[in-house]
């Protein structure tokens, strides 16, 4: 009998690999990792497809006179990863009013709508945003004809609403409708975009002529020292954005903020400049935010004041504010009706009519499952969901002379 008290040379030396292997063996392991990374960017680039141009070439965005507005009787797609194939089509006057700027009908009672993105109805063709439904639900709900005039534009904060609010009131308004959302307020001061890509060369060929022109040799090499780790630093940063920016990244991403909670916790742990307005302390920069937007809003309502309009103002939620006001629940520190109360008090104090609407998205299920989960804006639906909440509290006595039919008779059965 033969006793095996461990591996035969023959065993231990077929058991060994050969060194070939133990080079094409990893190489393989990265090709696969390769090829799956690869295809999933394919997969992923197919599903979250987008266009070459955007809007934003139908857009002025270098007059801060104005700030972004509409090239006039210009037309441009756009479609984003998120979202459908989309037509932006501006008038004679740069506005996505869906009719022509002009004469005022006769018969109409006429909202001229103001605000940013979500009023101009950026990533919805224009027939399903709030200024193409609300004038079919108002008119139906107050039986007299009500026509809006749409000169929401993206990029248009409170600042350049202000700087615009002439071509407001020109529009001949019965009643304006502002539109704000945490964005505006964000963005208050914000009047155009500053895209001067000559700046940064510009200070490098300063740094570096500083360096050389340093006295010793020290000074010169620790000069261009700095700098050229400065330059990799910024190297590295653009290559990390494209990493970031990456489909596969892109469509991990988009599926886990389809989660409520996983999206809300994410949304609360980014800086606060994005998510510092869902405090219920707001920081110094949130409330130098809201002295601008006062500012702002104390001129526009004076100004409509002036010319007679009622002026109402109504603030709809962001993504993540729309999922906590549903859940009903949020961490301590955290007060999504917070921004919603300063700006009521700001809008009151001068003289506008608020419209509260935040409070009835404690009964949407879900309404995050709404709004793009990357990009934010809202989508079709939300527009109607706004719509239905924005047509029953302006016919249901924040504006006379849009109240309901039934309103209006039963005030006149009681004059009787």
């Amino acid at each position: 009998m033969t006793e095996v008290n461990g591996d035969s040379p023959e065993v231990s030396k077929q058991a060994k690999l050969p060194w070939r292997d133990w080079m094409v063996l990893p190489l393989l392991a990265l090709l696969t990792v390769g090829l799956l990374a690869k295809s999933t960017e394919f997969v992923a680039r197919r599903m979250f497809s987008e266009s070459k141009n955007g809007v934003e070439r139908c857009w002025v965005v270098n007059d801060p006179s104005t700030g972004v507005r509409g090239v006039p009787n210009s037309t441009c797609w756009e479609k984003i990863a998120e979202a459908q194939l989309i037509e932006y089509k501006f008038n004679a006057c740069g506005h996505r009013a869906g009719v022509e700027c002009g004469l005022k009908p006769p018969d109409a009672y006429r909202i001229v709508m103001t605000g940013s993105s979500f009023a101009m109805g950026m990533r919805v063709p224009r027939e399903q945003t709030l200024a193409a439904l609300l004038p079919k639900e108002l008119s139906r709900l107050s039986g007299r004809k009500v026509e809006i005039y749409n000169e929401g534009m993206g990029d248009a904060f409170t600042h350049s609403v202000a700087l615009r609010f002439n071509e407001v009131l020109a529009a001949r308004p019965d009643m304006i409708l502002w539109v704000l959302t945490p964005m505006d307020i964000q963005q208050a001061s914000f009047v155009v975009p500053h895209h001067d890509a000559s700046a940064g060369h510009g200070e490098i060929k300063r740094r570096l002529k500083d360096a050389l022109a340093a006295r010793s040799v020290l000074d010169k090499v620790r000069g261009l020292s700095n700098l050229a780790g400065d330059v990799w630093a910024n190297e590295l940063e653009e290559v990390h954005d494209d990493v970031r920016v990456s489909r596969a990244g892109f469509l991990l991403q988009h599926f886990l903020y389809e989660s409520q909670s996983l999206y809300v916790e994410s949304y609360l742990r980014s800086e606060d400049d994005k998510s510092g307005f869902l405090k219920a302390d707001l920081s110094a920069r949130w409330r130098n935010n809201l002295r601008q937007t006062e500012v702002d809003a104390a001129d526009i309502e004076s100004r409509a004041e002036a010319a007679g309009v009622p002026f109402v103002v109504v603030p709809l939620p962001n993504r993540a504010q729309a999922a906590m006001i549903s859940m009903g629940q949020w961490p301590s520190g955290y007060d999504p009706y917070k921004l919603d109360d300063d700006l009521r008090a700001i809008i009151e104090r001068h003289g506008g009519t608020y419209i509260d609407v935040l409070q009835d998205f404690r009964s949407v299920p879900n309404p995050e499952k709404h709004y793009l989960p990357i990009d934010g804006h809202p989508d079709a639906d939300v527009h109607a969901i706004i719509t239905g909440l924005l047509a029953k509290e302006l016919t249901g006595g924040a504006v006379p002379a849009l109240a309901s039919a039934n309103r209006q008779q039963a005030q006149l059965e009681h004059r009787r």
